[in-house]
């Protein structure tokens, strides 16, 4: 029965006999959004975006074991962080395969006091020789090339997005407020990110690129359905606003399950990154997917779409619309005061006098009450005959014939 109604659903949506207004509500989704911003921006600047070692420089320890799992992890994480080296407070544990396990501290120069200690931990906790380990040293020259790169990679994502909406909808407006979705989904997910603490890595840039463009398909997709149903608006009886509104109806129940069918194998890597394997790179990517994901099928019905409205608001064919819809409504609401007719609705008694209404009857019945006949009066398609005398009963039917009169005295 769920699986029907939801199919009518949708289809009602797509003819426009059911309509949630998503364009006519704008002003309060740019207030939710406002407010998550400033709550997603104070996030950033009171906790700070926890970067990883990739980015900011330090020493990487990986150990082979004979079987990695998450308590040894555990373990591992609570000895480096009682060695009492203050570069090793924080220290990131995870399992990396089934055989190795990786540490990332803060730089540690090779050979110092405080490598040996880390060193030492290591061996006793994990019960493997020094051989068993391997130190990597990672410089903040290479974390800032990295970091360098990948705003070099937004830029040009932008800015091929930006030239692909303009191209393919030979639009600006449509190029403008896809961004703005776009930036508004980047902000969103960085600062959740940053107010869960989860650490910044290579897989978390690669995700954030991903949700980009996942955001972007489903826009393109909304918008090739404004574009269809705005096409010869002046020859439309819908104005841009309504065609604009139909369109992301007619889309939602796509948009829903194509999240919703997104999402779940997403919610599933989550789960068993963060719950089963603890501290791992599949965390930081599905997270930063996860978000983003959520926030671009957000952003592409409650920004996107709003925001083009808005900015098309004072085009001309757009006014020119809107005037001819309200012509066409006061012309509509001329006779919205006449009652309509109903068989339940009760019939009043009239206080008019019996001579008023039995006038009313014989005007009726085309007879003026004058002894000159009507003879502009009509009955059912022919002329009203001339009065010569009073109606009397004849006997030629062989029944008393029934008279005319006034209401008050029927029976």
């Amino acid at each position: 029965m769920s699986k029907f109604s939801f199919s009518r659903l949708g289809k009602e949506l797509y003819t426009g006999e059911k309509s949630f207004d998503f364009v006519g509500r704008r002003m309060l989704w740019y207030a939710v959004s406002a407010v998550v911003l400033v709550a997603v921006v104070l996030g950033v600047w009171l906790q700070g975006i926890n970067l990883g070692i990739d980015f900011t420089g330090g020493t990487r320890y990986t150990v082979t074991v004979a079987q990695a799992d998450q308590e040894l992890a555990d373990d591992l994480r609570t000895a480096v962080g009682d060695t009492a080296v203050e570069a090793a407070d924080g220290a990131t544990v995870r399992t990396a395969g089934g055989k190795s396990i990786v540490i990332e501290t803060k730089a540690i120069a090779n050979n110092s006091e405080a490598d040996d200690s880390i060193m030492a931990a290591i061996t006793k906790t994990a019960d493997v020789a020094e051989d068993d380990i391997s130190r990597t040293g990672i410089g903040p020259s290479w974390g800032q090339r990295v970091a360098s790169k990948a705003a070099l990679a937004l830029g040009i994502f932008l800015v091929g997005v930006v030239l692909f909406i303009w191209i393919y909808f030979r639009e600006w407006k449509m190029s403008v407020a896809a961004v703005v979705a776009l930036l508004h989904d980047v902000v969103i997910t960085v600062g959740v990110y940053a107010i869960v603490g989860f650490e910044v890595t290579p897989a978390t840039v690669t995700g954030f690129l991903t949700i980009l463009g996942y955001s972007l398909y489903d826009t393109v997709v909304v918008f090739d359905k404004v574009k269809e149903n705005t096409r010869n608006l002046s020859q439309k009886k819908q104005t841009y606003a309504a065609a604009a509104n139909l369109a992301v109806n007619q889309t939602l129940v796509r948009s829903i399950n194509t999240s919703i069918i997104g999402l779940l194998p997403v919610v599933a890597i989550l789960y068993v990154s963060t719950v089963q394997l603890g501290t791992s790179s599949l965390k930081d990517i599905s997270l930063v997917l996860f978000i983003g994901m959520a926030v671009g099928t957000y952003s592409s019905i409650f920004i996107a779409t709003p925001l083009l409205v808005h900015l098309k608001s004072k085009e001309k064919d757009v006014v020119d619309a809107e005037k001819r819809a309200a012509a066409r409504m006061k012309e509509a609401d001329k006779y919205a005061a006449v009652p309509v007719f109903d068989e339940g609705m009760p019939v009043a008694e009239s206080d008019e006098p019996d001579e008023l209404r039995e006038s009313e009857d014989l005007h009726e019945a085309g007879v003026s009450r004058g002894t000159s006949p009507n003879r502009s009066a009509t009955g059912r398609g022919r002329n009203v005959p001339d009065q010569h005398r009073e109606v009397s009963d004849s006997g030629a039917a062989g029944r008393p014939q029934p008279k005319r009169e006034s209401r008050s005295k029927r029976k």
